[in-house]
C-alpha cells in the first residue's frame, strides 16, 4: 500500500531495521519509538529509513521519566530489537493461520482502550473502522472508550486505564 517507505514494511526485511536502529544508542531509539506524536513520521521519504525520520523529543512527556526510558533502553540492549521486530515479519503468516476465524464474531463482552491521539487508530481508517457498523457487528458486546492520549495510553493514563478495566470487570462479573 505505502511501498518500502512504509514502517512496517521497512521492520518486515530482517535485518534493516536492526541495522538503522544500530546508528544511535539505545536511549535515542526509545525515545524516538515510544513518543513518536506525527502520524506522517510513519512514513519515510524515499531512501530514508524510518528510525530516522522520528524525531528525538528534548522535553519528555510527564508520563514517563528518563529513568523509564534508560531501563527499556538497557532491556533491548541485552536482547536487541529482533524479537519484538518479528511481530511485523510473521504478519503474512498470522493472515493465513488466522484465515479459518476470518469474519467470526467475538461475542464476549470486549472493551477497547484506546488513546484519542493514538496515531495508529488515527490512521488507515482504524477509527471508523472500530467505529463503524461492520466492526460492531463482528463484535456486537463492544465497548470503545477514547482517553486524552497517545499509543502508549496504559502509561501515558496508567490510573485512568486500570480504572477502565477495573470498571469492566466489575460489570461482566455481575451478570
Amino acid at each position: 500500500m505505502f511501498g518500502d517507505w512504509f514502517y512496517i514494511c521497512q521492520y518486515q526485511e530482517p535485518g534493516r531495521a536492526e541495522r538503522a536502529f544500530a546508528r544511535y544508542d539505545y536511549l535515542t531509539v526509545m525515545k524516538k519509538l515510544l513518543l513518536v506524536t506525527k502520524t506522517d513520521a510513519m512514513i519515510a521519504p524515499p531512501g530514508m529509513e524510518i528510525i530516522d525520520n522520528l524525531e528525538t523529543p528534548s522535553v519528555l512527556p510527564k508520563w514517563i521519566t528518563e529513568e523509564e526510558l534508560q531501563a527499556y533502553a538497557d532491556k533491548f540492549q541485552e536482547s536487541g530489537f529482533t524479537g519484538p521486530l518479528n511481530y511485523y515479519r510473521a504478519m503474512d503468516l498470522n493472515w493465513e493461520l488466522l484465515a479459518p476465524w476470518q469474519g467470526s464474531k467475538i461475542t464476549v463482552p470486549t472493551k477497547f482502550i484506546v488513546g484519542d491521539k493514538d496515531l495508529n487508530f488515527e490512521s488507515f481508517g482504524t477509527r471508523e473502522y472500530v467505529t463503524g457498523d461492520v466492526f460492531k457487528e463482528l463484535v456486537p458486546n463492544l465497548e470503545v472508550v477514547f482517553l486524552d492520549g497517545h499509543h502508549f495510553i496504559q502509561q501515558e493514563k496508567a490510573k485512568e486505564v486500570s480504572n477502565e478495566i477495573l470498571f469492566f470487570i466489575r460489570k461482566i462479573t455481575k451478570d
